[in-house]
C-alpha cells in the first residue's frame, strides 16, 4: 500500500508516476479530497476531546466546592456526541480513503521502461544463443505425451482442462528439478521453509492479492453453506505465505537481509486468460514452484534485487538453458512491484523466449499493508522491504528442458545437473503404459 503522506505532498508527482501504470489523475484528487476531510474531522474530534478533558478537570472541581455544575454536564453531553458523530466520520472516511489506496498500484520505480504493456519491456542481458537443430523440434507437450511422462487427457477427465499427470521419468524429472533448485538457492544462503498452502484472507491482502484479484485465485467454500466462502485460499504463489511469516514483526536490523526459499504447489484460475497457452506446462491452474523471498532494510534492497536475480540466473546456467533477462514495463509490472526483472527461457519449438521468472523489489509497499518493520541501532522503526522471486517455476523448467534437450529419435537428454537427482538416468525414453 503506497503512502497517503507522500501522496498528499506530492500529487503531481504521484499522478504522474501511477498514470504510467493506468491511473486515472482523478483518482488520485478523490482520495486526497477523502484524506483532507478526514483530517479536518479527526482535528475537530482531538479538540473536542481535549475540551472535554479540561471542562471535565472544571466539573469535578466544582463538585469538590459544592458548586452547581449541571449546565457544564448538560454542555458536555451535548459535546460527547458531537465527538461520537465525528469519531463515526473519521471510521467512514478511513474506510473509504483505504478501498482507494488498497486498489493502487505500488510507484514504478526511474529506471523501469514507460509503456502499457510487455511490448515496452527492454532486454538487459542474454545468456547463450538460442538452442539450434538439425531436425524440426517439438513442443514439449508431444515430447512428454509421445514418452508417456505427461497426460493431459487422463488429468482433463479426473480434475479438467489446465491440469496434468506426470507418471515415471516425468514424475521423476519434476522432483529432480525441484530439489536441485533448493539445493542451490540453500547453498546461496536462503532458509528452506515449508509453509501452509491455504492462508487467510488478510494474509492475501498483505501481499496485495486482495481485494484487487480475487478473481485470480481459489477461495474455499464451507460445505455447510456453499455460498458462504470460508477466511481461507489456496496459495497462488509461496510468496504470500513467507512475506506473511514476518506480518506484524519488528525485525532487528542485524538479522536483515532476511532470505527464504520454498517449494510449494501454485493455484491460479488464470481469469481473463482464455485462449492463452491452452497446451502445455506453460499456463495451468495447479503448478509447482519454487519461491524465493528476502526481507531487508530500505538502503539495501535495489542490491538486493540484483542478487534475487543472479540467484535465479544462476538455475537456468547450472541447467544450461539459454535465457535472457527482461526489464518489465511499467505497464506490464506486477501490481505489487516497484521493478521487476523478468528471466525468459528459450522455448525451440516456439522459437521464442516464455518467462520463468519474475524478479521483484516491492520496496514497502507490502510491508505497510502488513506492517512489517524493523528497528535500526538507534532505536528508529522503518517499513522493511520486501522482494520475491522465483526460483524457478518448476513446470516450465520441466518443458524448457524437454524442448531444448530433445533428440531427433523422440528421447530427452538429461542435463549433467540434474543427473545425479535422477537416479543415474542421463537419457529419458518411453515410458511402459500403465492402468491401459
Amino acid at each position: 500500500m503506497l503512502d497517503i503522506k507522500v501522496i498528499r505532498e506530492n500529487l503531481d508527482w504521484s499522478k504522474k508516476k501511477l498514470a504510467t501504470r493506468g491511473i486515472k489523475p482523478e483518482e488520485l484528487d478523490k482520495l486526497v479530497a477523502i484524506d483532507k476531510e478526514r483530517r479536518e474531522a479527526l482535528t475537530k474530534s482531538e479538540q473536542l476531546k481535549q475540551k472535554r478533558n479540561e471542562v471535565s478537570d472544571q466539573i469535578a472541581q466544582a463538585k469538590r466546592n459544592k458548586e452547581d455544575a449541571s449546565e457544564a454536564i448538560k454542555a458536555m453531553r451535548e459535546v460527547g456526541k458531537e465527538i461520537k458523530d465525528l469519531d463515526k466520520e473519521v471510521e467512514d472516511l478511513t474506510q473509504k480513503q483505504n478501498y482507494i489506496l488498497l486498489r493502487l498500484p505500488n510507484f514504478p520505480a526511474d529506471s523501469d521502461p514507460i509503456g502499457p504493456d510487455e511490448s515496452y519491456n527492454e532486454e538487459v542481458r542474454k545468456w547463450n544463443e538460442p538452442t539450434k537443430f538439425n531436425f524440426e523440434p517439438k513442443p514439449h507437450w508431444e515430447i512428454g505425451t509421445e514418452l508417456n511422462i505427461l497426460d493431459w487427457d487422463t488429468a482433463a477427465k479426473v480434475s479438467g482442462a489446465r491440469f496434468v499427470y506426470y507418471k515415471g521419468a516425468g514424475a521423476l524429472l519434476e522432483r529432480a528439478v525441484t530439489n536441485f533448485f533448493l539445493d542451490e538457492n540453500t547453498k546461496d544462503g536462503y532458509t528452506e521453509v515449508i509453509p501452509p498452502y491455504l492462508v487467510n484472507d488478510a494474509s492475501m491482502q498483505g501481499t496485495g492479492q486482495f481485494p484487487k484479484f480475487t478473481e485470480d485465485v481459489y477461495t474455499i467454500v464451507d460445505n455447510d453453506d456453499p455460498d458462504k466462502p470460508r477466511d481461507l485460499t489456496l496459495i497462488p504463489t509461496a510468496e504470500v505465505p513467507l512475506v506473511n511469516y514476518f506480518r506484524g514483526k519488528i525485525l532487528d536490523a542485524k538479522q536483515l537481509p532476511i532470505n527464504v526459499t520454498a517449494f510449494s504447489p501454485a493455484f491460479r484460475s488464470e481469469a481473463g486468460s482464455a485462449g492463452r497457452d491452452t497446451r502445455g506446462l506453460i499456463r495451468m491452474h495447479e503448478f509447482r514452484k519454487v519461491e524465493m523471498v528476502k526481507v531487508v532494510d530500505e538502503d539495501s534492497s535495489w542490491d538486493e534485487l540484483e542478487k534475487l536475480t543472479h540467484n535465479a540466473e544462476h538455475l537456468l546456467q547450472k541447467l544450461g538453458l539459454p535465457y535472457h533477462v527482461v526489464a518489465l514495463s511499467t505497464g506490464d509490472a506486477s501490481f505489487t512491484s516497484a521493478k521487476t526483472y523478468d528471466l525468459e527461457v528459450w522455448m525451440p519449438a516456439q522459437d521464442k523466449y516464455r518467462e520463468i521468472s519474475s524478479c521483484s523489489n516491492c520496496t514497502d509497499f507490502q510491508a505497510r499493508r502488513s506492517m512489517i518493520r524493523y528497528r535500526d541501532e538507534n532505536g528508529k522503526l522503518h517499513l522493511a522491504h520486501t522482494l520475491n522471486g522465483s526460483g524457478l517455476a518448476v513446470g516450465r523448467t520441466v518443458a524448457a528442458i524437454l524442448e531444448n534437450y530433445q533428440n531427433e529419435d523422440g528421447t530427452v537428454n538429461v542435463p549433467e545437473a540434474l543427473q545425479p537427482y535422477m537416479q543415474g538416468m542421463k537419457v529419458i525414453t518411453k515410458e511402459p503404459k500403465f492402468g491401459e
